[in-house]
C-alpha cells in the first residue's frame, strides 16, 4: 500500500496540500477523510476544491449530507460531490437518498465521516486520515487502488521547513 505522510503546521499548510490534490484528482476518485471533529476535513476539501476551480463558498454538508460543486480538470468538466455523513442515522439512509449513483467513473466523491455508511458504501481509492497535532495537524494519504496510487505519484507536496 502506497502511503505519503506530512506534519501541516497551520491553516496555510492544509491549504497547500488540497492545492496538491487537486491538481492530481482524477475523475472516478473516491476519497475518504477520517478524523476527528475540528480535525480540519472539511478546511481541507475546502481547500482542494478552491484550487480547483470553485469559486465561491464551500460550506460543510452536515445538514444536507452532500454538496455538488463543478470544477474543470484538464479542460473536462467534472463534478465533485462533497459528502459528511457524520448526521445520518443508518447506512440504509444513504442508499435511500441515492447517494450511491453519485460514485461512478465521472465524479469524484469526498466523503466525511465514510464509516456511517459502512457496509453501503463504494470502498475508497484514496483513505486521508487528519489529527490534531499541537497546534498543527498530521496527515497520512494511503492509496488503496490503482486510481488512488496514480494520484499520489503524482503528488507534489514538499513539506515546509
Amino acid at each position: 500500500m502506497q502511503h505519503f505522510t506530512a506534519y501541516l503546521r497551520d491553516d496555510d499548510a492544509t491549504n497547500a496540500l488540497g492545492a496538491a490534490l487537486a491538481r492530481v484528482l482524477l475523475p472516478g476518485l473516491v476519497i475518504y477523510l477520517h478524523g476527528d471533529l475540528g480535525a480540519g476535513k472539511t478546511a481541507l476539501t475546502r481547500a482542494l476544491l478552491h484550487a480547483a476551480g470553485h469559486v465561491g463558498k464551500v460550506k460543510s454538508p452536515t445538514y444536507t449530507l452532500s454538496e455538488p460543486y463543478q470544477v474543470q480538470l484538464d479542460g473536462r468538466a467534472v463534478q465533485v460531490i462533497h459528502f459528511d455523513l457524520y448526521r445520518m442515522g443508518s447506512a440504509e439512509e444513504f442508499l435511500d437518498a441515492g447517494f450511491r449513483e453519485a460514485f461512478n467513473q465521472d465524479n469524484i466523491c469526498i466523503v466525511e465521516w465514510p464509516e456511517k455508511g459502512d457496509p453501503v458504501l463504494p470502498p475508497p481509492d484514496l483513505d486521508v486520515f487528519l489529527h490534531v497535532a499541537g497546534t498543527g495537524r498530521e496527515v497520512e494519504l494511503q492509496a488503496l487502488s490503482h486510481l488512488g496510487s496514480l494520484c499520489l505519484d503524482r503528488l507534489s507536496f514538499p513539506p515546509r521547513p
